[in-house]
């Protein structure tokens, strides 16, 4: 392997890398956007939550009535709540699985790269 391939192994080791990064940096985006969206609407039912709440104290007509209404609100809550963790914990797996993916292939290209570049020895 004379200078110029030496060179030309560098730049495309490079480039490649570059690819790479960029690729998971998409994968991170995505990820990041997945669990934002997540998080926004586990944010939105707390204020519903809250706001229910509030019109519950506003509108009940006796401590009895608003203690109920509480009580079932806490209890839709609740099952919302276990609901968006779930999901949650779905989209960790996702996750999971979309890293694992993305490091293999790029572990196989890289290895692949190294045979190619560093003669049998």
């Amino acid at each position: 392997m004379n200078a110029t391939d030496t060179l030309n192994t560098v730049k495309d080791f490079s480039i490649k890398g570059m690819e790479r990064m960029t690729s998971l940096n998409e994968l991170n985006m995505s990820l990041f956007e997945r669990m934002a969206a997540q998080q926004m609407e586990a944010l939105n039912m707390l204020m519903e939550h809250g706001n229910r709440t509030l019109t519950l104290a506003s509108d009940a007509k006796g401590y009895n009535t608003f203690l109920k209404g509480q009580i079932e609100a806490a209890k839709d809550l609740s099952e919302q709540v276990i609901a968006k963790s779930k999901a949650g914990m779905t989209l960790a797996g996702q996750a999971n699985e979309d890293y694992r993916t993305w490091y293999m292939s790029n572990l196989a290209e890289v290895s692949a790269d190294l045979r190619k570049a560093v003669p049998a020895v």
